[in-house]
């Protein structure tokens, strides 16, 4: 395997009709860090948006229980990604994601932002950092992924390419971001969480956070009221995780496929999980039931 073996890969398919394969491999195979990394922040921005952030302030999940709300929208993701909305285990996760989504008032507009954050920041994360730049085609596949995937969420007028997806996501920050404070305080307990993830655990969380920040475009910055970094900030991270990513370049391609289960700061779950217990619950439900043994049945966390 030469280090272009997933981008050939990824050439001879059809972004229209094998769009969830190639978003699969670019994720699993070919820019695991870097798509954790884009994801992370792109669910991130949208607490700028203060319908969203209010939201999940009020809620209190975010302030209270970040770590397990962090891993469940990492596994629930990760199950639908890697199973598929044809299989069992893709539909139950998708199932838990829309009965948590129907239990508030959330607008489309809202609904199809979020979606849109999911194209746009991996395509712009990779073009800044990664070994190299997606293709048209990964591109369209990324977009067509996620097209399908908010289409089972019945979120409606969905775009229709990534150029659109760009379109709408641009033009909602420019209209929508703002200050909240609730949603100040999302932001807060978000960057407390990310400073005891590896490697940033090994540094003071005062430098965590500032690295955080230098990578924040003003506008999002602005909208949370924080300080704009320095120039000099901006240039060492940027700089830094460029580095990484021309490092990455001269590595092998990853043989085995890396799943969201396997990062160290997936930490709620060490006895496994099962996809249909993940996530918020209204009070009451589900009903308790013995836990299951570690690594038992196919949801657990030592599942293939």
């Amino acid at each position: 395997m030469d280090r272009y073996h997933w981008a050939e890969r990824t050439a001879r398919l059809s972004p229209e009709r094998d769009h969830h394969e190639i978003y699969r491999i670019l994720v699993s195979h070919e820019f695991p860090w870097d798509m954790t990394q884009s994801l992370s922040f792109a669910l991130y921005r949208t607490y700028a948006v203060p319908s969203i952030g209010r939201l999940l302030f009020d809620t209190g999940e975010l302030t209270e229980r970040a770590q397990q709300r962090y891993d469940d929208t990492a596994l629930l993701l990760d199950a639908i990604l890697e199973h598929g909305l044809a299989h069992d285990t893709g539909r139950a996760a998708l199932r838990r994601m829309n009965q948590m989504h129907g239990r508030y008032d959330i607008s489309n507009d809202d609904m199809r932002y979020v979606l849109a954050t999911f194209v746009v920041m991996p395509i712009r994360w990779l073009d800044e950092f990664g070994w190299r730049r997606l293709t048209e085609g990964e591109r369209v596949a990324s977009a067509n992924y996620y097209r399908e995937l908010g289409r089972h969420m019945g979120i409606r007028d969905i775009p229709a390419t990534h150029q659109e997806f760009t379109a709408v996501l641009d033009r909602y920050e420019r209209d929508h971001f703002a200050f909240d404070a609730g949603a100040r305080a999302v932001s807060d307990a978000t960057l407390r969480l990310m400073a005891t993830f590896p490697p940033h655990r090994r540094a003071p969380e005062a430098v965590s956070r500032r690295c955080a920040l230098a990578l924040m475009d003003d506008p999002l910055l602005d909208a949370f009221g924080y300080r704009r970094p320095s120039r000099l900030e901006r240039v060492l991270v940027h700089g830094a995780v460029r580095l990484r990513g021309r490092v990455v370049r001269w590595l092998p391609p990853r043989k085995a496929p890396f799943r969201s289960r396997d990062l160290p700061q997936i930490r709620s779950y060490p006895d496994g999980y099962e996809v249909t217990r993940l996530g918020t619950f209204a009070p009451g439900c589900p009903v308790p039931h013995p836990a299951q043994p570690p690594g038992d049945g196919p949801h657990g966390a030592t599942a293939d």
